[in-house]
């Protein structure tokens, strides 16, 4: 058993329950539900965007639902260093960066997306869902 962090896309999939991708994130966490999975402030940040840029303000309840599911973790001042080095060596964009660092600092034993940039930078941890 472990944590396993889930990047925004995820999430975002899940919850808007997206033709393509929602059943693939569905059936990689049903399929390793002796894990916990967890999401941070930044997660939460980048669902709520689309919402309330569009307006589409009846999925706001069911991110803040979606929320409560996962453990939430907190962006230490370490995870923040490390994410300015992730940075500067792999050039991520510092988003990405944050993502990788706080899930790496949390002790997870996954990231969890469908963003390439993430395995070059973190290979054997940063896990593409579509291939669970």
């Amino acid at each position: 058993m472990g944590l396993i962090y889930l990047d925004s896309c995820a999430v975002i999939y899940l919850v808007e329950e997206h033709a393509q991708f929602g059943p693939m994130v569905r059936a990689a966490l049903a399929g390793h539900a002796e894990h916990s999975f967890a999401i941070s402030p930044l997660v939460r940040l980048e669902c709520l965007v689309g919402p309330l840029r569009e307006p589409h303000l009846g999925l706001v309840p069911a991110f803040q639902a979606a929320f409560l599911q996962f453990v939430n973790l907190k962006a230490s001042d370490g995870a923040v260093d490390d994410a300015a080095r992730i940075r500067a060596t792999h050039g991520m964009r510092t988003s990405d960066a944050l993502h990788l660092a706080i899930a790496r600092a949390a002790g997870c034993t996954a990231l969890w997306t469908n963003d390439d940039r993430f395995a070059k930078a973190a290979p054997g941890f940063a896990l593409d869902f579509r291939a669970l």
